[in-house]
């Protein structure tokens, strides 16, 4: 007799971890996953030990939103400390790989003057000898550059710190991520599995493709002992199927964020995943993954921050994708892992890296990288990109969280794409300091006031007006403002009226609307349908 098929319910959550930690792209890597160990877990972990109401009180605070703090309560002490020591004994070749970093950096401060650095290799730390070149630049600035592809195939890339959590979701309500490790709950199920495993690909196809219980459980690995919470995650409903655009225009879905999913009837662009995924009732309209296509042809990938690189979306969309666009760096940077190899290392196989103004074209579409400048805090960081995407006569231009530091750069590119029909530009224009992110990666504490003037900000309206008066949008959005409920645990972000990304925007909307450019800032979702040889638009 058959077993009854059985459908992954639309909001269980497949949720990515490292060591118990949101897993985000700075994990993957294991040079900055080590750094983040040092630099983040253990320091919270240890700070949350030592004064747990402090953490509890900071958690309340809404100044205080996206700090450094567990938000536990003030409880659960016992329970930190146990990962805390779990974390120090498992991890300990990377905490060393960490700290002999930050000793090979105090090397090179104090005896690369210019001269010749060959002499400096007998003294870099054993833990890092073969992995790193010693290096200045063109002023005699000593640095050193990883060797990335060897530290992927060394002890410093453990696989077993990567697990999935399953859990049942009905709300948006969860801790800032980067801040708070997941420990134990009844109704969470992990599965100590890595992200290339083929179980993730088959539990999540089972959202639209039924298969036996059993199967699914074998595949997983699923004990005895969790096998009724498992059981819990299913239903034998199966979901109404995904209704493929056919029509003769290009079809534009937001999604919320930076995420938008550009349609013709011959090809679908996934534009930085980041999706609500799960099927509960919102004050908040919004697609959600019933509205993602059976197969994805391209996802393209702007930058390398954690609201735009978000394995919980991309993990249990790997099996719809065709082809993964990310820009390319070589640089061995530690504030610049290469995204491909990331992506290849936990199971992505279709990645293809693209350079400034290079162009990727199949049937009546072109793809090609436009530079994407400032938002970086002036770090030396090369994988990022935004996209010029053009079907037929008809184009796109996304621009994600660049700052327009110099609009000459636009003007020189403008000579190549010339005027674009629509514009999506991200406009938060505060931005968190450079520590916020980059903090665990640097080997020197910044003075305060260097920090804050370091900035992962967008544009304002003056830098965003300058973008739209050099390519003459017809439509110009502003996105990736981090605003809608289910992006706030990754970007930590709430808006008043009074809040200076919201008034800047509404300005430069204004103004768009006083030169008759249709804008808007988008919010919870948006779909247009757009004429491929005019700018004429069907909007819904």
């Amino acid at each position: 007799m058959n077993e009854e098929l059985v459908y992954l319910k639309p909001n269980v959550v497949i949720e990515p971890l490292f060591d118990r930690w949101y897993a985000w792209s700075h994990l993957i890597s294991p040079a900055t996953a080590a750094m983040n160990i040092t630099g983040r877990h253990l320091k919270i972990m240890n700070s949350y030990i030592q004064a747990p109401q402090i953490h509890a009180a900071a958690v309340r605070n809404p100044k205080m939103l996206g700090g450094p703090f567990m938000d536990y309560g003030g409880g659960r002490v016992d329970e930190v400390k146990a990962l805390r020591d779990k974390t120090l004994d498992k991890q300990a070749r990377l905490i060393e790989f960490s700290n002999a970093i930050k000793e090979l950096d105090k090397l090179l401060q104090s005896s690369g003057k210019g001269y010749s650095l060959e002499s400096l290799y007998e003294k870099v730390p054993e833990i890092l000898k073969g992995y790193v070149e010693l290096v200045y630049d063109l002023n005699n600035n000593p640095s050193f550059r990883l060797f990335e592809h060897l530290l992927y195939n060394s002890e410093f890339y453990n696989k077993t710190s990567q697990s999935i959590a399953l859990w049942v979701t009905n709300n948006d309500e969860r801790p800032f991520c980067l801040s708070t490790a997941r420990l134990n709950e009844p109704h969470v199920l992990h599965l100590d599995i890595p992200f290339d495993h083929e179980g993730i690909d088959a539990l999540s196809s089972m959202k639209r493709n039924g298969r036996p219980l059993s199967e699914i459980e074998k595949i997983l690995d699923v004990q005895d002992e969790d096998k009724e919470l498992f059981k819990s995650f299913f239903t034998d409903q199966a979901p109404e199927p995904y209704k493929r655009y056919t029509g003769d225009k290009v079809r534009m879905r937001y999604f919320g964020h930076a995420c938008i999913l550009i349609e013709t009837k011959d090809v679908s662009i996934l534009v930085d995943p980041l999706i609500s995924y799960y099927g509960y009732q919102s004050e908040v309209d919004h697609f959600s993954d019933i509205d993602i296509p059976d197969e994805i042809d391209y996802i393209l990938i702007t930058h390398n921050h954690q609201d735009h690189i978000l394995f919980e979306t991309l993990l249990p969309l790997r099996h719809k994708v065709k082809n993964i666009i990310v820009p390319r760096t070589t640089g061995g940077a530690l504030q610049d892992p290469n995204i491909k190899l990331a992506f290849n290392n936990i199971g992505f196989n279709n990645v293809i890296e693209m350079d400034e103004m290079e162009t990727i074209s199949f049937g009546d579409c072109n793809i090609t990288g436009i530079p994407f400048t400032g938002e970086h805090c002036d770090l030396d960081v090369k994988a990022k990109l935004c996209y010029h995407v053009e079907f037929d006569e008809f184009s796109f231009l996304f621009v994600a969280d660049s700052r327009v530091v110099e609009p000459t750069l636009y003007k020189h590119i403008y000579k190549t794409i010339g005027d674009v029909d629509v514009i999506f530009l991200g406009m938060e224009c505060d931005g968190a300091p450079l520590s916020w992110l980059y903090g665990p990666l640097m080997t020197n504490e910044l003075p305060r006031d260097m920090d804050g003037s370091r900035r992962l900000a967008g544009c304002d309206c003056e830098k965003g007006m300058a973008l739209i008066n050099i390519f003459n949008p017809k439509e110009a959005y502003v996105y990736a403002m981090g605003a809608e409920p289910w992006v706030e645990f990754i970007s930590s972000v709430k808006y008043t009226p009074e809040s200076h990304p919201i008034v800047q925007s509404d300005k430069l909307v204004a103004e768009c609307a006083s030169k008759g450019i249709v804008a808007e800032r988008l919010y919870g979702e948006k779909e247009i349908l757009y004429h491929k040889q005019a700018a004429l638009a069907d909007q819904e």
